[in-house]
Formats: structure tokens, C-alpha cells, sequence
């Protein structure tokens, strides 16, 4: 339809405040919205209306109009209910940029418009589309209320017979249709997540189809905050805000819609319609993500504040502050633990504590739990090149091993570990690091080095994606990943070397047989028992060990220099 019809229903309440001579421009869709930057949900020839919450003083008129352009929109709509009038710097903007602008009387609602401008453009579809179209458009303008994206998976589901679910980046499922059976699995899950990460990060065009067994299924990307939005045809517009961005900044934070169908041979008109879609999904992330600023406020000021040395006494009254916010009626002051990731990519960039922030408040959600609501009580902060979260433990319980119940280091990598190496494979690491839980103010400083040192444990073992935990500080194993490469060979190769070619040549598995003595804490008989051995064998052999290396096992520095040696190999 034509703008120039707006003006010609008298039901709308239009008034034409700018941009006459562009009235025949072609309204293709329309779009509410009260952000600053809306241009990531918008794909060209919208009417965009707005309520104008987004506007806190004059100066900010001219780049809001400025991002409307750049994303090709048809046509403004201000709401006169917030401010009485359109202001006069809205109007100038809109002119200086040849935008066509109307005034909506605060009588009107902009559902009505939205429903009248979905009629006459869904009219050009045919059959089933036109009819979801309406009902998702209409869905945008209703925010919050509108139901999140399990309403518009369950349209998807009455109104296309397709299934489809909202993945995090890392295999978690963030909704999906109710009566959705069978569910998707977890391995499925982690294996979609996979897939998209590694198509994403290396370019190719969406939608990502992917066979599961006797299934396809097809992946769109829902764009992250500042990314310019997906043309049906899977090519990025030129234009917009967050045009050119490296992928690396949202490649490990962005949901995407999996749909249960493949999308190879669809019309461009069905293709359409998952993309808008997936702005629909878009804008509730970023409503989720906007709720997640309190906290990451409060994390950032504690961290400040451990960082600098402030008093025990100050820190504690910001964590008084956080409580209520992470744990809702929480009485006491928790148990905290500190969890420090870091994002390292090949070529060096190390302006990656934002993406890092991102992804951890991703892990740190229970892999189990469906929906966002889990992450309200996580509050990740970043500096430089490293995310830093203070998690709350409503209670620390002991476990009957004696330690203390908490985060774990390897189990928060479980269920993540599958599809991140597919997202960073030949290009970077996700290292974290673990801290004991806290008790006071007092602790969080030794928490947080405690968490960094970890961290440094993990990035030195091989893997994509590796953690440790402060239990390890205490073992040697927290000094076995710093001894130098040509050092750990030239150790191994003195003290192991001979073993290895005696073995080769006689088979007489002498390392197996030094492996069990030491882990029998050099007891002949345990030894002997575990190996099925007669204990003279074991002498002979353990003999045969001395006689090659030129060591004592009976004495305790060569017993460690073995054990390490073992280790490191």
C-alpha cells in the first residue's frame, strides 16, 4: 500500500506533519517501538510508530531519524498521547532527511493502525500467510503483554503446522511450543546450537539445514543488539546500524529459531515470514537483556570496589544492595562465589569482555532449566578482556565428600562444551576459572584471584573450551600446565624414554607396572594384587625400572619425579 493512503482513512487519525512529496512511497510492513536504536528489527519499507519514550531531549531526534533512514523505513508515526504534541526537533530531523512524518491523536491506538496497514499488505499474500502475518504484526505492538516467543511458536504451530523452538547459543531451550511431543532432546539441542555457531562463524547463508537422523531441521540466526537484519535471501542489507561488525562480537550470545521443516525449497514469501519472525523473538531478547542492566550494575560496582582495595565495610553495603535483587526475599545476605571467563581469539583481539559477559551469564544458567528467568540471578560484570560474575548461593550445604556444594567447574562446561568448540574451532578459547564459596565481604577479594588463577590453570590445558576449580590450587596439578613445553620433554624423556623402549622391544610393560606401584603408594602386595601378579614378578620388573632410569623407588624424591613425569606425559 501507499502511505498516501493513510491519509485517506479517517478512522486512522493521521495527521500529515512532513514529507508530502514522498507520500507514494510503498508501506510494506509497520513496526512499534520506543527504543533508541530500532534498526536491527527493521528490514526496509516499514511504518514505524512510536510513542516516543526513546526521546529524553531534543538532541536525541536526529540520530534516532538518522537509523530510520539508514534502514530504508517508509514512513514516522509519533504518538501526541505522551508529550501532547510532536516536538518541533522530531519534525526537523524527519525533514532534514526527507522522512515522511505523521501525528497520531492520542485517541487512536496504534494497534488499530497496525491492524489496518497488516490487512491491506497481508492482501497481497495468499491462503495461510496472510492471516499469520496479521496476527504477528499485531503481536509486535503489544510488547511484554503479547506473550513472549512461546506465542509465537504456538502460531507457528496452529496456523503453519510447523514446529519450532528458540535455542540459546549454547543448545539451551529458551521456549517452544506447548504441546510440542516429543521434545527436543538435550544432545539434539546441543548439536543445532553446534551447527548454527559454526555456520554463523564462518558466513554461510541462512537458513542452516540440518539432518538429524530422519529429520531436517532449519536454523535462522535472531540477529543480536546492532547487527544489520537478514534479507529472505540470506545476504546482509548494506545498510543500517551495526553494518560490517565482526560476527565474533554476537556469534556466541545470539538466540536462534529452529524450525522443524526444511526450508531449501520455500517460497520467498514463507522465508519472509520466518525472518520477521525472528524479529519478533528478537525484540523480546533484548527486552530480557534491558532487565539484566540492574545487575550488571551491581556486579560492576562490587567488582570496582574488590579491585581497588575498598573497605570490607563498603563492599559489604553494596552486597546488602545486591541480595534483594539477585535472591527476592532472601532475609540474610548469601554465600557468594566468584566465576572469571575470558574470550581469546587467535588473532590477538582482546576486546572480548563483552562477549564474554554475554556468554557467561549463558553458562552459568542451569543447562535443564527452559526460559530466561534462571539467569535473573546472576549478576556478570567485565573488565578488560575477562567477564567476572558474583553468584549467590542462597545456602552453602556440604556435600558428603566434605566439600562444598556450589558452582563446579566441569559441570558448568557439561552441557556447553559441544556446540562452543563448534563455535570457536580454528579461531578461539573460552577459559574459566572457579573460586570457593565466600562468606563475607572479606573473602571476595581472595575469591576473585582465586577464580583468576583458576582461569590460568584452564587456559593452559588443551581444548577449546576448558575450566578448573579451586580445588585444584592445591595440588600439584596447579603447577604442572606452567613448566615450559622443552622443559616438560626433556623431563619426560630422561625418566620415561628408556621405560617406553624397554617396553617396545620386550613387552614388558614396565610403565603400567610403574603407574600401578606408584598409585599403590608402593605397597609390594597391593601392587601385586592389582597387577594379578606374584609380588616376585613385581620385584623383578620394579627391579628392571631402577636398573634403566638409574632411580630408587624406595626413595620418596624419585618416587615424585616419576609421578610428575607420568603426569606430564
Amino acid at each position: 500500500m501507499r502511505l498516501r493512503a493513510l491519509l485517506d482513512t479517517d478512522a486512522l487519525g493521521l495527521k500529515l506533519l512532513g514529507g508530502e512529496d514522498e507520500l507514494d512511497r510503498t508501506v510494506r510492513g509497520v513496526m512499534t517501538t520506543d527504543l533508541r536504536d530500532p534498526s536491527r528489527y527493521l528490514s526496509g519499507g516499514e511504518l514505524v510508530l512510536t510513542g516516543l519514550a526513546w526521546r529524553r531531549d531534543a538532541a536525541d531526534s536526529e540520530p534516532f531519524v538518522r537509523l530510520l533512514v539508514q534502514a530504508q523505513v517508509a514512513a514516522l508515526a509519533a504518538g501526541e498521547a505522551e508529550l501532547g504534541s510532536v516536538p518541533e526537533d522530531l519534525v526537523v530531523a524527519c525533514a532534514r532527511h526527507r522522512l515522511p512524518l505523521f501525528a497520531v491523536h492520542e485517541s487512536v491506538a496504534f494497534a488499530t493502525i497496525t491492524e489496518h496497514v497488516v490487512r491491506q499488505v497481508s492482501g497481497e499474500r495468499a491462503g495461510d500467510l496472510a492471516a499469520v502475518v496479521d496476527r504477528h504484526r499485531r503481536m509486535m505492538t503489544s510488547g511484554p503483554a503479547g506473550g513472549g516467543p512461546d506465542v509465537v511458536l504456538d502460531l507457528l504451530g496452529s496456523d503453519l503446522d510447523l514446529r519450532a523452538w528458540v535455542l540459546s547459543p549454547t543448545g539451551r531451550q529458551v521456549a517452544g511450543p506447548k504441546d510440542a511431543e516429543p521434545a527436543l532432546s538435550a544432545e539434539v539441542c546441543a548439536k543445532l546450537a553446534a551447527e548454527h555457531l559454526a555456520a554463523t562463524r564462518t558466513g554461510r547463508r541462512a537458513p542452516h539445514r540440518v539432518p538429524v537422523g530422519s529429520t531436517t531441521y532449519s536454523l535462522f540466526p535472531v540477529r543480536g543488539r546492532g547487527q544489520p537484519p537478514v534479507t529472505p535471501q540470506g545476504a546482509r542489507a548494506p545498510q543500517g546500524a551495526g553494518a560490517g561488525r565482526d560476527v565474533r562480537e554476537t556469534v556466541l550470545s545470539d538466540w536462534l529459531l529452529v524450525v522443524e521443516a526444511d526450508a531449501g525449497d520455500w517460497a520467498e514469501e514463507r522465508l519472509d515470514l520466518l525472518y520477521g519472525v525472528t524479529q519478533l523473538i528478537a525484540v523480546e531478547r533484548d527486552r530480557r537483556d534491558a532487565a539484566r542492566t540492574v545487575r550488571r550494575r551491581l556486579a560492576q560496582e562490587v567488582l570496582e570496589l574488590v579491585q581497588t582495595g575498598a573497605a570490607p565495610a563498603e563492599i559489604a553495603a553494596r552486597l546488602r544492595v545486591a541480595a534483594p535483587v539477585l535472591l527476592p526475599g532472601l532475609g540474610a545476605a548469601p554465600h557468594w562465589q566468584v566465576v572469571v571467563a575470558r574470550v581469546e581469539w587467535e588473532d590477538g583481539d582482546e576486546q572480548t569482555g563483552r562477549v564474554a559477559q554475554t556468554l557467561l551469564e549463558e553458562i552459568l544458567v542451569d543447562p535443564h532449566a527452559t526460559g530466561p528467568e534462571q539467569s535473573d540471578r546472576i549478576a556478570v560484570a567485565h573488565t578488560g578482556g575477562e567477564a567476572v560474575a558474583l553468584v549467590p548461593l542462597p545456602a552453602v550445604s556440604t556435600e558428603h565428600d566434605g566439600s562444598e556444594a556450589g558452582v563446579l567447574a566441569e559441570a558448568l562446561l557439561e552441557s556447553v562444551r559441544e556446540p562452543l568448540s563448534a563455535g570457536l574451532d580454528g579461531d578461539g578459547r573460552v577459559t574459566l576459572g572457579v573460586s570457593a564459596a565466600v562468606h563475607s565481604a572479606e573473602g571476595l577479594r581472595g575469591a576473585l584471584e582465586e577464580a583468576r588463577h583458576a582461569r590460568r590453570v584452564a587456559a593452559a590445558r588443551p581444548g577449546r573450551v576448558c575450566a578448573a576449580g579451586h580445588q585444584e590450587l592445591a595440588s600439584h596439578v596447579l603447577l604442572l600446565p606452567f613448566v615450559p613445553d622443552d622443559v616438560r620433554r626433556a623431563f619426560t624423556a630422561r625418566l620415561l624414554d628408556p621405560l617406553r623402549d624397554y617396553d617396545r622391544r620386550h613387552r614388558a610393560e614396565l610403565i603400567p607396572t610403574l603407574e600401578a606401584f606408584l598409585a599403590s603408594d608402593g605397597s609390594w602386595t597391593r601392587c601385586a594384587n592389582r597387577l594379578h601378579l606374584h609380588v616376585n614378578t613385581l620385584r623383578y620388573r620394579v627391579g628392571r625400572i631402577e636398573q634403566l632410569t638409574g632411580r630408587d623407588l624406595s626413595r620418596l624424591e624419585d618416587k615424585l619425579d616419576f609421578f610428575l613425569a607420568l603426569r606430564m606425559s
